[in-house]
């Protein structure tokens, strides 16, 4: 019973974060306006947190310069996520952040200095074949997927960065200091993000309405989303989680599609696009876990 409810908190997660994409499209700020807001609500929330469990903020200069420049990675990567959104749907947002789990795949190797899979490459291209589905049916949105896909390549490169940082460093901590380096990097990007994209003009003043869906992001999305994921390690595989966070992009889908109806509406093409990418997302870990399985098996024989 008390897995079952574990389960479905899991689930629940992942739906609010398949619901960060319609909330870029409900805040009338422009992307990068919610970003910086997200963050800077983000930190102070758990700056309050952590002080009030008395944490030690202390982690050593170099540290601290490592954890907020891989912070300006998270700023550039909700940047172009939000954007995505905004240039096409929500729905071909999500579909391209659906390749996140793979392009960890390649840079995890790389960064970790291991040879790359065989396997992982081969599912590489099945993801390739369900983009070139999506662009060949839906090439009106073709600058929004490849900004969500470019979305996830960032998000895949701060997870393995985070993989190494977490060993020796309390989660919410990482999240603190992040929350700082994206809020810091949102701003300095201002000058640059008013000469070339918004006519020279910053939209700092959010609406009530606004200010609702902007806390609702950052406390709830980010915040309180991530803590309890972090809570769940402790009851539930990491297996089961990555495998349940793969299905964000299909939740977030099904959310766009209730909320927004026919503007969600998409070409059958673009459906079979995105579950050929599923399919190749949640065949990984499937795979992974087969192959450690047998490595085991051969162990017992042994």
């Amino acid at each position: 019973m008390a897995q079952t409810k574990d389960y479905l908190k899991l689930h629940f997660i992942v739906w609010i974060w398949g619901f960060t994409a319609i909330l870029g499209l409900l805040i009338t700020i422009p992307s990068v306006e919610i970003v910086f807001y997200r963050t800077l609500l983000a930190f102070i929330a758990l700056g309050f947190l952590l002080y009030f469990r008395k944490r030690n903020f202390r982690l050593g200069r170099n540290e601290i310069t490592k954890i907020l420049a891989t912070g300006l990675l998270i700023a550039a990567h909700w940047i172009l996520f939000f954007a995505a959104a905004r240039v096409s749907t929500a729905s071909v947002c999500l579909a391209g952040m659906a390749t996140c789990s793979l392009w960890t795949s390649f840079i995890e190797p790389v960064l970790n200095k291991r040879k790359i899979n065989a396997v992982e490459v081969l599912l590489g291209v099945v993801v390739i074949i369900g983009l070139y589905v999506i662009f060949r049916f839906e090439f009106d949105h073709a600058l929004g997927l490849s900004m969500a896909v470019a979305s996830a390549f960032l998000s895949a490169l701060f997870t393995v960065i985070n993989g190494k940082f977490i060993k020796k460093h309390n989660p919410y901590m990482i999240t603190f200091y992040e929350m700082i380096g994206a809020c810091l990097g949102t701003a300095l990007f201002f000058p640059v993000y008013m000469m070339y994209f918004s006519g020279g003009e910053l939209n700092l003043s959010p609406t009530m309405v606004d200010w609702g869906w902007l806390f609702v992001l950052a406390v709830i999305c980010t915040v309180y989303a991530y803590s309890v994921s972090v809570d769940l390690m402790k009851q539930l595989s990491a297996f089961v989680i990555n495998l349940t966070v793969n299905l964000e992009p299909v939740y977030g889908i099904i959310l766009a599609v209730i909320i927004f109806g026919e503007k969600e509406q998409m070409a059958p093409g673009f459906y079979l696009g995105t579950l050929i990418i599923l399919s190749a997302v949640l065949t990984y870990p499937l795979i992974n876990r087969y192959k450690r399985r047998r490595a085991m098996q051969v162990d017992h024989l042994r």
